[in-house]
C-alpha cells in the first residue's frame, strides 16, 4: 500500500484539498444564504464569492491550529520565543528585571498604548479608601 500512496501523492493530495476547499465554501454559501439575507438584509453569494470569503477569512485570521495565543496553547508562546524571554531575563541585572517586571505589568490586556477605560476610577476609589476618615 505505500509505495501506491507515494507514487500517487501529487495527485491524491491537490485533489483532497481542492475536495476539502469546495466543501468548505459550499458550507459557507449556504449559511450565508439561508441566515444573513434575513438578518442583515444582505444579498445572496455565489459558491465562488463564499470561496473567497473563506479564503479571505483564513487569510485575515490565520491558519492556526486555532485556541488563543501563539500556537493555540493559551497565549504561552512559541517555544522558541519563550526561550529567548529567558535567556534575556537571565542576563538582567536584578535591577533591570523589576524593571522590566514592572513595565510588563502595567502594560496588561490593554496594551502599553492606552489605559484600562475605567482605571481612573479604580484611581479614584483607591484614593477614597486610602483616605483616613
Amino acid at each position: 500500500m505505500r509505495p501506491f500512496f507515494y507514487k500517487r501523492r501529487f495527485f491524491f493530495i491537490p485533489l483532497a484539498v481542492a475536495a476539502f476547499l469546495s466543501l468548505i465554501s459550499f458550507a459557507v454559501m449556504s449559511l450565508w444564504n439561508c441566515l444573513l439575507p434575513g438578518i442583515l438584509h444582505v444579498g445572496v453569494i455565489t459558491f465562488w464569492q463564499a470561496m473567497g470569503i473563506f479564503v479571505l477569512c483564513k487569510i485575515l485570521f490565520g491558519f492556526g491550529k486555532g485556541g488563543r495565543g501563539f500556537g493555540g496553547r493559551g497565549g504561552d508562546g512559541a517555544p522558541w520565543m519563550r526561550r529567548k524571554m529567558e535567556e534575556k531575563f537571565k542576563n538582567m541585572t536584578p535591577e533591570e528585571r523589576e524593571k522590566f517586571k514592572e513595565k510588563f505589568r502595567n502594560c496588561g490586556r490593554w496594551g502599553h498604548h492606552g489605559d484600562h477605560p475605567f482605571q481612573k476610577y479604580w484611581q479614584e476609589a483607591k484614593t477614597e479608601e486610602a483616605k483616613p476618615e
